[in-house]
């Protein structure tokens, strides 16, 4: 008995475009498939329980220093072997694997897991297009077609629009040109003496600002931004001159213990947390993806916004093996790769590492350190995807 009907089916099917991948070596465009999907399809296709993955005599050709850190190249031989009824299919492929970190023993583990993926997808490639056979093709014949882009609508002019400026005292005025409402508004702007009277007035004309961001997408130097920043400096302005009028009325300082003045009206600055031991302790966990150790710890960069030169704050880190690490650094879309692996909200598990991480150094009882059903809500999804083979 071979394969079933929808087997071949499936095996003959086309490569979905999503999921290849473009890289580029020695100035040429080379398109490829990622080392999970190659096992995903494996499992969604044969079953699980119906294909081994054997490694076959694994060979490190070279290792040296370079620059501090350990270099090294791998190759080695992977045995697919699929079972459909009383058939049994065995292929073979060759791959190979570079690696290069200052700790041997990663860069030597980083190398063969490298070849190991390599030859896997060459052997399943045997099999047919949705393991990557269809990008031997020069044409491409078998890979869907891009998706045509949506053509998005035109959106109005400037010119076309009215503007309408409400002052403190309730008074509108109507502009048809933008660059006079902004210089309008400029003016209103420093006329206002209070962080109160500053946040009404935004209240009052936060809809006709929206405006201004239609035909600019809210650029750089455009209108709205102009705006919002001249906004943020009156508010700097006003919260120190605010707060010592209010003390000298009252007589009383408020400040932080270390001498430094405050007040309601200050904007806080955002919280970026360093802290040594929980980056630790996240790396001595198993990779969020695939189980392995060593991993590190990862900082999830779309929990804050982005500053020149300074991570997100350490609560927001989860375990990332080494491979894994380096391919969400290679993805332009880090939200896309959590989704790609079964991670909708990677945020989630790093407020469990976080807070696991505080109630150990706070020497709390282990009843009281795990929740059994958050433990299995956050596991669920690392168990699902390791059911099978490792990518």
């Amino acid at each position: 008995m071979a394969f079933s009907e929808l087997q071949m089916k499936l095996l003959k099917a086309k490569l979905q475009r999503r999921y290849v991948k473009i890289r580029e070596a020695s100035g040429t465009a080379i398109s490829y498939v990622e080392g999970w999907h190659s096992i995903a399809e494996a499992n969604r296709i044969f079953s699980f329980d119906n294909w081994d993955r054997q490694t076959l005599s694994p060979q490190c050709h070279w290792a040296k220093q370079q620059g501090g850190e350990t270099v090294c190249f791998y190759s080695t031989k992977v045995r697919i072997t699929v079972r459909a009824g009383d058939t049994v299919t065995v292929r073979e492929g060759i791959g190979t694997g570079f690696g290069r970190s200052p700790q041997p023993e990663i860069a030597h583990d980083v190398a063969l897991k490298s070849a190991e993926t390599d030859a896997t997808k060459r052997a399943l490639a045997t099999f047919g297009n949705p393991f990557g056979l269809a990008l031997y093709d020069r044409d491409q014949a078998h890979v869907t077609k891009p998706r045509q882009p949506v053509m998005a609508e035109k959106k109005p002019d400037l010119p076309s629009l009215t503007f309408i400026l409400i002052d403190s005292d309730g008074n509108d005025t109507r502009f048809a040109d933008s660059e006079a409402f902004v210089a309008a508004t400029l003016c209103q702007i420093d006329s206002l003496n209070s962080i109160d009277s500053l946040y009404a007035f935004w209240s009052r004309n936060s809809a006709e600002f929206g405006k201004l961001r239609i035909g600019t997408d809210d650029q750089a130097d455009g209108p709205a931004r102009r705006l919002a920043d001249a906004l943020r400096e009156r508010a700097r302005q006003i919260g120190p001159t605010q707060l010592a009028n209010s003390e000298a009325a009252t007589g009383a300082t408020t400040s932080m213990p270390g001498g430094q003045q405050i007040g309601r009206y200050l904007i806080p600055k955002e919280r970026r947390v360093r802290d040594p031991a929980h980056l630790a302790f996240v790396a001595s966990e198993p990779c969020l993806i695939c189980g392995r150790r060593p991993a590190q710890a990862h900082h999830l960069r779309f929990a804050q916004p982005r500053a020149m030169s300074l991570k997100v704050s350490d609560e927001y880190t989860v375990p990332l093996c080494n491979i894994h690490h380096d391919q969400l650094h290679r993805n332009g879309n880090e939200r896309a790769f959590w989704a790609r692996h079964g991670f909708t909200e990677p945020l989630k598990h790093a407020a469990r590492f976080w807070e696991v991480s505080r109630r150990q150094r706070a020497d709390a009882a282990p009843s009281q350190i795990f929740d059994p059903d958050l433990e299995q809500e956050f596991n669920e999804p690392y168990l699902q995807k390791n059911s099978g083979p490792a990518p």
